[in-house]
């Protein structure tokens, strides 16, 4: 498969392991959805609740092929590319430590994360280390410090 844009190697091997995993379920699955549901009103539930799962299934793998192959991936128009790291410190003195992604699914649990289209991406966008950046937010508009910009390699 060919590199998509705006995911990191390691978000791309996650996908495609979910996605291997997805399809395996759905085959197990299959068989059983094609079972003559003439038992009782137990049986035909359980056959409704197959179809459901399935249905779940195919769109998560709807989601993740085409998440891999770029359907759902594109640049972004603010020239902060997925994979750049960079620490903020805000007013009150707290600083974190964020990971801009391309898609939510490139999110890793252990590390806060932005995207290039957020708020805070674009206020970030064209700016580098050292400089206050200013950015809206539910309460209104915040401010912050670039402490350090590292783009991807």
């Amino acid at each position: 498969m060919t590199s998509t844009p705006g995911l990191s190697p390691a978000t791309r091997a996650r996908l495609e392991r979910e996605l291997e995993q997805l399809r395996q379920q759905r085959a197990a699955l299959a068989p059983r959805l094609g079972d003559d549901p003439l038992g009782d009103s137990a049986d035909q539930a359980d056959l409704l609740e197959r179809a459901e799962v399935a249905s779940r299934l195919d769109r998560r793998i709807s989601e993740v092929t085409d998440l891999l192959h770029g359907a759902a991936t594109v640049e972004p128009e603010t020239g902060l590319p997925s994979g750049t790291r960079v620490t903020l410190r805000f007013d009150d003195g707290s600083t974190e430590d964020m990971l801009v992604v391309g898609v939510a699914d490139e999110a890793e649990d252990d590390t806060s994360t932005l995207t290039a289209d957020s708020p805070l991406g674009h206020a970030i966008a064209d700016h580098q280390e050292g400089d206050t950046i200013t950015y809206r937010t539910p309460r209104g508009e915040a401010t912050a410090e670039i402490v350090s910009l590292v783009l991807p390699k």
